[in-house]
């Protein structure tokens, strides 16, 4: 019986929309679909990860090949929230002058996919790009936290993808939102990685590559505003629930602060990692009816 397993890792696997829990030990991908429904808001709020923790065994679970689909860790959350302009080298690689206050904007639930999907770039879409950014899955309802309490708020940590088409973002008028809630733009995974395993969230290296080439490669201690004062930040003007998400920005090296801009194309090819938290592959197609 594993009582206490620092490795393991939750994963969901499975065909688009029909995906099961699981987890990842030591490597081997287990079916956990027998002790909990689904890692979505009543996992989270019930202390799930836990109970989890306390139920699974190996030598009663199914092991799962592999080769089969991984979807996104979390079951479609309530909310994506994410911060803009939050490594200090991003924002001045954008132009922007660095915000004295988190840049809070959100993403649709809708664009989430598995961490090896295909990014579709968008019907009318010009300036789609990439942006690796560390994820933050809140484990219990926050409203009103301190810095100092508030990782006791945090369920574990994600790679994410926050996809972007920088026409729809930032020549269309209105909120971001338009511009990051394309179907696709959110590829979450592999893994969520529970708090315990990673010792300082505000120190991990993350990196992505295009076609093979290193275009990004930074450190979340680039922050301009840590993980502690983002959950507290954001807890003073909504209720964050279980199983939402909070991605935290990303590092420079995106696409558009390319002199000149480079953007995604039909069969371009991305690979993309944060220390602790794993890797991902994502295929960019075009969109078709």
């Amino acid at each position: 019986m594993l009582n206490s397993n620092k490795n393991m890792k939750l994963i969901r696997f499975g065909e688009f929309g029909a995906e099961k829990p699981g987890v990842e030990v030591d490597g081997v991908r287990y079916d956990v679909s027998q002790l909990v429904s689904d890692y979505d808001e009543d996992f989270f709020a019930a202390g799930g990860v836990e109970e989890l923790l306390q139920k699974f065994d190996v030598d009663s679970s199914p092991v799962v090949s592999n080769d089969v689909r991984l979807g996104a860790p979390v079951k479609r959350p309530g909310k994506i929230i994410c911060i803009g302009l939050n490594y200090r080298k991003h924002a001045e690689e954008s132009g922007m002058t660095v915000p004295t206050e988190p840049v809070v904007f959100f993403k649709a639930s809708s664009s989430v996919v598995g961490p090896n999907d295909n990014i579709v770039i968008p019907k009318n879409s010009e300036k789609t790009d990439w942006e690796v950014e560390l994820a933050v899955v809140i484990g219990k309802r926050a409203n009103y936290v301190s810095e100092e309490d508030a990782m006791d708020y945090v369920a574990g940590y994600a790679l994410h993808n926050d996809v972007s088409e920088r026409a729809f973002q930032l020549e269309r008028g209105g909120q971001w939102v338009k511009g990051k809630s394309c179907d696709t733009f959110a590829p979450l995974g592999p893994w969520l990685v529970t708090k315990d395993e990673i010792a300082n969230p505000n120190n991990l290296n993350l990196w992505l590559e295009l076609n093979g080439n290193r275009v990004q490669d930074g450190n979340s201690n680039d922050f301009i505003f840590n993980i502690q004062q983002v959950i507290s930040y954001l807890s003073q003007f909504m209720s964050l629930m279980p199983g939402d998400i909070i991605s935290t920005g990303t590092p420079e090296g995106v696409g558009l602060g390319f002199k000149p801009p480079v953007y995604l194309k039909h069969g371009d090819v991305i690979e993309l990692g944060i220390e602790g938290l794993g890797s991902a592959r994502q295929e960019v197609v075009a969109y078709s009816e």
